[in-house]
This record gives structure tokens, sequence and C-alpha cells, in this order.
């Protein structure tokens, strides 16, 4: 199996978990935030449904600037809209994948803020890194939604919610 086609793979498997995640959401808690360093519900989910769409960056682009392209996370204010976003992040990234070869994971993409380099990896690396900050930035709204008593989705078996645990 290609690595396009193992991305493309565990994309979808990502997506079907994410997804049961963000639908817990309930609409009013998304000023809500654990602590004051903390994201809130809004800018954590936000994040996790747009990070798909980080796919279609990385292979169609050489890096990001914030220094010259700065971050504007689109303006969800329920369930419905970031689930939405999810979804239209999930194409953007199936097909990107969908389209690309293993030889295009190759090239360097630099993540920046003008002269500060936060990462300089190959498209594949970042395509990795961007799988691995959904799994990471999902379990932190597991943490979230424990918090506020919101029955937490299995993600590679069952919850302590989930019955027969």
């Amino acid at each position: 199996m290609s690595v396009v086609a193992m991305f493309a793979k565990e994309l979808e498997q990502e997506a079907q978990t994410t997804r049961k995640m963000l639908e817990r959401v309930p609409n009013d808690k998304f000023d809500w935030q654990p602590h004051p360093k903390s994201m809130t519900v809004r800018q954590l989910t936000t994040h996790i449904a747009e990070l798909p769409g980080w796919v279609k960056l990385a292979l169609t682009t050489d890096g990001v600037d914030f220094a010259t392209t700065p971050y504007v996370p689109e303006d969800i204010n329920n369930t419905t809209e970031l689930l939405t976003l999810h979804e239209r992040s999930l194409d953007e990234g199936r097909s990107s994948l969908g389209q690309a070869t293993d030889e295009q994971l190759e090239p360097t993409w630099i993540l920046r803020n003008g002269d500060e380099i936060y990462s300089a990896t190959s498209k594949g690396e970042m395509i990795r890194m961007s799988m691995s900050q959904i799994i990471h930035h999902r379990a932190q709204l597991g943490v979230y939604l424990r918090l506020l008593n919101i029955p937490i989705p299995g993600s590679y078996g069952p919850s302590a919610d989930e019955l027969g645990f």
C-alpha cells in the first residue's frame, strides 16, 4: 500500500471518531473553557474541524507564514456549523489525497511566523503532523466533555460511557 493510500485510509478512520466527538458538543457550551489558559470549546472544536483541510494545504503549498497569512478561524456558533466545517475540510483532504502520489510527499513544507520557523518537514511529515493534531486535540475535547459531564464516545474501542465497558 502506498503512503498516500495509508494516509487516505487513516483520514477516513479518524473522521468517524472525530465526527462522533464533535456531534456531542452542546450549542450552549461554545464559549466554555476549563481554564483561563485553555482554548474555548469554540476555538478547540473549530481547530479540530479544520485540520483535515491541512492535508490539502500540505500538498498544494510550500508552507504557511503566519506573518503574511494570519490565521483567521471560521466563525462557528453551533454544532451544525461545526460539523459542516468538518465535512468540508474532510472533503478537501480526501480529494487532495485522491490526486496525490507518494513522490509529492517528499518536498519540504515550512510552517513559520516571519523569521521564526516552527517546522520544516516534508509534505508527508506535515500530513502526519496534521493527523496527529486531530487526534491530540480530539483527546483534549474528550477531557472538556468529561468535565461538562457529557458522555464520551469510544475512539479505538468502547469508552467508559458505553455499555459493555
